[in-house]
């Protein structure tokens, strides 16, 4: 949904210039939202720094934000006075912040992947492979086009990554087979598209690529490897576009696996890509190339799995278990 008041298209027009990310945007916009309705639809041209802690430790002590979403909420504002304002926002002071825990990930066992995976089928068990081989995030699996899979090099490239990175990560020698499947079914819908409409066959392009090469949209490569099974019409052009697969349809399917799986972790689909890494390096691979694969811009944030490889309580023998305590259990 777009933006009603014009403060809000100019800082959504303001951040677009500045290609943030979709889910970056409508956070932020979310967030001055939220500030402004804290003081009664005032418009923040007449809110300053005073105004601004109070807000902000408002969400601290009584909604107890945690410290991301503190920051998270911190920076769209001062993104807001500084950028699309062009007004200082003052000095507001320190806030209160809770500290931000240190959070070990949950990892599956090879042996529990399976058990999920096997209980997914169709589009979202191929996805949840795709997940699991290459560590890829959800919505990088979900926005991979026919051209980002090269299945003679077995690769996965991933375009505008987190952070805007691209990068290259493995596509699995089992899932080479099933892949090719995969874009040989979206040529057969894509085909199926372009013959029941002439303005069928389309597909979003991001940023100016649209104008740039007009057709472009309507070509096999630049499909969806996962697309959605609707279609929708897009006003602004007249064209009948194909979405991706949904985010949410991805995530309750992988909810439901889980749950007929019988574990007690909470996993979700980014548990695949914590168990890709955290597996990598106990069969021995060099953190860095985990960090290139991951596509992370800190080795410290790769450094995170090596708490959670398999090594028993990081590899130390309990005095629980040299003290010969196993008969007090049989009572």
């Amino acid at each position: 949904m777009q933006p009603k008041s014009k403060l809000l298209r100019a800082m959504q027009s303001n951040m677009r210039s500045r290609h943030y990310s979709p889910r970056t945007e409508a956070t932020y916009l979310d967030w001055v939202r939220r500030f402004v309705r804290f003081h009664q639809l005032r418009h923040p041209r007449e809110l300053g720094a005073s105004e601004i802690r109070e807000f902000l430790g408002h969400l601290a002590v009584d909604r107890k934000l945690s410290a991301s979403s503190l920051a998270q909420a911190t920076a769209a504002i001062v993104f807001l006075y500084r950028e699309v304002l062009r007004v200082p926002p003052g000095d507001f002071g320190p806030l209160p912040s809770p500290r931000r825990p240190t959070r070990i990930p949950v990892v599956l066992t090879p042996a529990e992947v399976r058990k999920v995976v096997a209980g997914l089928e169709g589009m979202p068990r191929l996805i949840a492979l795709v997940l699991y081989g290459g560590g890829l995030r959800l919505s990088e699996a979900l926005s991979l086009r026919v051209k980002d899979v090269d299945l003679e090099r077995a690769e996965i490239r991933i375009r505008r990554g987190k952070g805007a990175k691209d990068r290259v990560t493995c596509l699995p020698a089992l899932l080479r087979d099933p892949v090719a499947a995969q874009v040989a079914r979206v040529r057969s819908l894509h085909e199926a598209d372009l013959a029941a409409d002439p303005a069928g066959g389309w597909v979003v392009l991001p940023d100016a690529l649209e104008r740039k090469y007009p057709s472009a949209g309507r070509t096999l490569a630049w499909q969806w490897l996962f697309p959605a099974t609707r279609r929708y019409l897009d006003p602004a052009t007249g064209q009948l576009r194909r979405h991706h697969f949904h985010d949410t349809a991805m995530q309750r399917a992988m909810a439901r696996a889980v749950a007929a799986s019988g574990l007690t972790k909470r996993a979700g689909c980014h548990t695949l890509r914590h168990s890709f890494a955290t597996h990598l390096l106990e069969s021995g691979s060099d953190i860095r190339t985990v960090q290139e694969l991951l596509g992370h811009r800190d080795v410290a944030t790769t450094m995170l799995y090596t708490h959670v490889l398999n090594r028993g309580g990081l590899g130390v023998t309990s005095p629980a278990d040299r003290a010969g305590l196993g008969d007090l259990l049989q009572d």
